[in-house]
């Protein structure tokens, strides 16, 4: 999306409240389909929101309101001064945007595509010329600088993805599933660059349905399913409910069937071989005898006993298990 130097997130900005807020945006396909139906949230600049929920939640039907792309049925969305709805034109230019879809840059090199879009969002052109040298260090990415597209890894071209909307973000910086496909020594990088956004004043929505990464980097997260948001606030106020509760994960042998779960295990879910079981802390060592039961039967071949997490608030209120248990 193209910006001017004046709405560029690294732009001076004043005293003015940049403040994100969406009222009640509703989305109705058919008259009858509602993928949003009155969301409501506020971003403010600096801030990491996650916006996390199971493929087909309605995330990226309201991602494409934010920025212009789609019209809501009802509702607001404003940014600092801007009516985003009334004028799309003002969303394409003060939001960056990072899809999920891979990025088409095959016939250009590495350096010089991050260095082009940041001068087609109105960089100065020394300023973009450092800030992607930056990048390209940050991200661990040096060896590709002079590749063409066409012969980089799905990983690496994320990453330049990434740098291609960062080199000179807008006021909102939307980011939907950015560590996909990338290594996890360069995945950790990119969570520093996500973080280091905020500190440099914009507003980050991290769209993803990958909670337990989200958990160590948002300050605050939206819970979407069915269209609605059904939970939102930090990742330790939303696990407040499960106070006092433990997580017993069991890995389960190729071609096992789900074992008949004893009274004492307050819910569950399974996604490939995991089996995740939420229990009371008074039951921690049945549930350890339990499931080392499981593994002398050859029903299971390990399991690991912890602390709650987002996870589990996740599967409570969805239904769902995210991502990186899926896998």
């Amino acid at each position: 999306m193209v910006a001017s130097t004046t709405t560029s997130a690294q732009a001076g900005r004043g005293g003015e409240d940049w403040s994100f807020r969406a009222e009640g945006v509703t989305k109705v396909y058919g008259g009858t389909l509602r993928a949003n139906d009155q969301i409501t949230l506020s971003v403010q600049p600096g801030e990491v929101y996650g916006l996390l929920g199971p493929n087909g939640a309605g995330k990226s039907t309201l991602v494409k309101q934010v920025i212009g792309l789609l019209k809501p049925t009802e509702g607001q969305i404003r940014l600092g001064p801007f009516d985003l709805v009334a004028d799309p034109g003002a969303a394409r230019q003060l939001c960056s945007y990072l899809p999920q879809a891979p990025v088409p840059i095959d016939s250009f090199k590495v350096r010089e595509v991050i260095e082009l879009t940041g001068r087609i969002r109105g960089g100065d052109r020394a300023a973009v010329r450092q800030r992607t040298s930056q990048l390209i260090e940050a991200l661990d990415i040096g060896e590709w600088a002079t590749t063409m597209g066409q012969r980089l890894s799905g990983g690496i071209k994320r990453l330049v993805g990434f740098s291609m909307v960062t080199v000179w973000p807008g006021r909102v910086v939307i980011l939907d599933e950015p560590t996909n496909d990338v290594d996890p020594l360069r995945r950790r990088l990119l969570w520093e660059q996500i973080r280091l956004l905020g500190r440099q004043g914009c507003a980050v929505f991290l769209v993803t349905h990958n909670v337990m990464e989200a958990e160590k980097s948002v300050d605050r997260l939206a819970i979407i399913a069915d269209g609605r948001l059904i939970a939102e606030g930090t990742p330790s106020s939303l696990k407040a409910a499960d106070r006092g509760h433990l997580r017993l994960q069991v890995m389960l042998a190729p071609g096992a069937r789900t074992p008949e779960l004893p009274s004492w295990v307050r819910s569950h879910a399974r996604a490939g071989h995991n089996l995740i079981a939420a229990i009371e802390e008074a039951d921690a060592a049945q549930g350890i005898g339990w499931a080392a039961g499981l593994i002398g039967d050859g029903v299971a071949e390990e399991y690991a006993l912890g602390a709650t997490t987002l996870e589990d608030v996740y599967i409570r209120l969805t239904g769902h298990v995210s991502a990186d248990d899926e896998d």
